[in-house]
């Protein structure tokens, strides 16, 4: 069962603000977050069913920290198109 609180954030670059123009926003979640669930999530919590939802796993960098390799944690990102007019206030910029 997917809750809100596997949503870690909403990502804000320069390619997600172009694309948040075409009313699709970029949601980092956990792992184990699933279209199916992020739809419900959407619809419980926000009120807005999406059109849309694409999802992408990204993998965590390794990286060095005085000498001893470390990874940063692993995430799924989803690019969700919301409805025409639909906005999300909480979101906005």
């Amino acid at each position: 069962m997917a809750d809100i609180t596997d949503i870690r954030s909403i990502l804000y670059t320069e390619k997600t603000l172009g694309l948040q123009e075409d009313n699709v926003i970029v949601v980092q979640t956990s792992p184990r977050m699933t279209k199916s669930g992020l739809r419900e999530v959407f619809r419980e919590y926000f009120g807005i069913v999406p059109l849309k939802v694409n999802s992408l796993n990204q993998n965590g960098k390794v990286k060095k920290f005085r000498g001893v390799a470390g990874k940063q944690n692993d995430f799924k990102k989803f690019y969700v198109k919301l409805p025409e007019g639909a906005q999300i206030e909480s979101l906005a910029v």
